[in-house]
C-alpha cells in the first residue's frame, strides 16, 4: 500500500509509523523510508525491534521489494517525501494500494487532487483516508470535516470509513517511538489507528493472504 500526497504536513509519517507498529505485532514487516528527511526511520530506528527499518530511494524500491519478498517478508510500508514526485510515482508504482493522506485543509485537498490523478494515471488502486481532523462533538461531525468529505468524494477515489483525529497523543507517541495503542490503549486515538488498520487490511486482504500486503507509506 502507498500511503501518499503531494503535500508536506499532512501526517503521512505518523500514519506511516502508526500502520507499521499495528500490522507487526500479527505480521513480519519492514517500514522503507525514501524521504530525505528520514521521519520514520528517526522515529523508529533502534527503539521497536518488530519493525525493521530501511532507508533507501525511490528507484531502490523494486530492488528491495524483490529482496524483501525472497525473504518471505509479509508487509512493506514506504514512507515517502510529500514534493518529490518521481519518487512518489515509484513508491505508488510498487504499491497494492495507494493510501492517500489528507487533512482537512483547501492546501491538502488541493494536492490530493493532483496526487489522485497521479494514482489513476498509474492504475492502481487507492483509498482516501482524512487525517488530523477535528473532534465530533456529540456525535456530530464539524462543518469543515463536512466540506473536506464532500470535496475528497470529487477525487473519484474511495474513502475510508475510519478518520482519524487530531489528537496529543500522537505526539507523545512519536516521541517515544510507540504505538499509541502501547501509550493509551483506551484512547480514542488508539481505536481510530486500529480501525483504518483493519480497513486497510481487509482491502489488502490480509486476513486471507498475509503474504499479498505490500504497504508503502509517503
Amino acid at each position: 500500500m502507498a500511503v501518499v500526497n503531494l503535500k508536506g504536513g499532512s501526517g503521512k509519517s505518523t500514519l506511516a509509523v502508526q500502520l507499521a507498529l499495528s500490522w507487526a505485532k500479527a505480521r513480519t514487516l519492514v517500514l522503507a523510508d525514501i524521504d530525505p528527511q528520514a521521519s520514520s526511520a528517526l522515529v523508529l530506528d533502534r527503539r521497536d525491534p518488530t519493525v525493521e527499518v530501511v532507508r533507501s530511494t525511490g528507484s531502490k524500491l523494486p530492488m528491495l521489494k524483490t529482496g524483501l519478498a525472497r525473504r518471505g517478508l509479509q508487509c512493506l510500508v514506504v514512507d515517502t517525501p510529500g514534493s518529490m514526485k518521481e519518487d512518489v510515482a515509484a513508491a505508488i508504482s510498487a504499491a497494492d494500494l495507494a493510501l492517500l493522506v489528507v487533512r482537512p485543509t483547501y492546501l491538502d485537498i488541493a494536492a490530493a487532487a493532483v496526487t489522485a490523478q497521479m494514482v489513476r494515471q498509474l492504475r492502481r488502486p487507492a483509498l482516501v483516508v482524512l487525517n488530523q481532523a477535528p473532534p465530533a462533538r456529540s456525535g456530530v461531525e464539524s462543518g469543515v470535516v463536512l466540506k473536506a468529505l464532500e470535496a475528497l468524494a470529487l477525487l473519484r477515489l474511495p474513502i475510508a470509513e475510519a478518520i482519524v483525529r487530531s489528537r496529543a497523543v500522537f505526539g507523545r507517541a512519536t516521541e517515544l517511538g510507540r504505538a499509541v495503542s502501547d501509550v493509551e490503549p483506551a484512547s480514542p486515538a488508539a481505536a481510530e489507528i486500529d480501525a483504518l488498520a483493519r480497513e486497510i487490511g481487509q482491502a489488502l486482504q490480509f486476513a486471507q493472504t498475509p503474504e499479498a500486503g505490500y504497504l508503502i507509506h509517503t
